[in-house]
């Protein structure tokens, strides 16, 4: 039978479990893990083949507002909000963070103050524009800037994110080679899954950084 001292004892652990279990339960995915539907080398070899080569559309009528960003994802969290918190090894705050540790995959840089932070789409709006979506409706835009189903959104360094700008992977990659299959992969998925078309430069630089997948 426990004493006094034994029951305090033994209360003290169980707050500390139902703490710790309570944290962890808050905590989100850690930055080092792939978003959610990377494909596997032969589903997006598949996907790359299936995707119809043609010359890019023009810029003429392009603007960022015609592709509504950053929707509304319920609990006053927006999607910037949510990827930021998902791809985080740890933050405080909740919508707006305000704190954290990140990851920055494209290259390899960790930072801890989400001003530091942008969320990249993966297939630029401009591109997305160029291959295709000039022709959709401002909702489909609207979906495919706010697209949490697939790989298109992920949070890196506003640095790595700027140097990228609109550029497809013919003409940039991410710094840290390591980053380069998934990207690849990424890309592929998203072009596939919206139905966009691709240049054929990009078709021969995918596939090389598709080659070097070791998995």
């Amino acid at each position: 039978m426990l004493g006094r001292k034994g029951k305090t004892t033994v209360v003290s652990l169980l707050l500390v479990a139902a703490l710790l279990v309570s944290t962890i339960a808050v905590l989100p995915q850690t930055a080092s893990a792939l978003p959610s539907g990377t494909p596997s080398k032969s589903t997006a070899q598949s996907q790359l083949n299936a995707l119809t080569v043609k010359a890019e559309g023009s810029m003429t009528g392009y603007s960022r507002d015609k592709f509504p960003h950053w929707s509304s994802q319920g609990g006053g969290c927006d999607t910037r909000q949510v990827v930021l918190k998902r791809d985080a090894d740890y933050y405080s705050g909740d919508c707006p963070v305000t704190s954290g540790k990140w990851y920055s995959y494209f290259d390899g840089v960790t930072v801890y103050s989400p001003s530091e932070i942008d969320v990249d789409h993966i297939v630029p709006l401009a591109e997305a524009w160029r291959s295709g979506a000039s022709s959709w409706t401002t909702e489909q835009r609207q979906k495919f800037a706010n697209d949490l189903n697939g790989p298109q959104l992920i949070a890196v360094t506003a640095s790595v994110n700027r140097s990228k700008g609109d550029q497809d992977p013919s003409t940039w990659q991410p710094p840290r080679a390591g980053a380069r299959c998934a990207y690849a992969k990424w890309w592929i998925n998203t072009k596939y899954r919206w139905g966009l078309h691709l240049q054929s430069s990009e078709k021969s630089a995918l596939q090389s950084m598709l080659n070097a997948c070791s998995y």
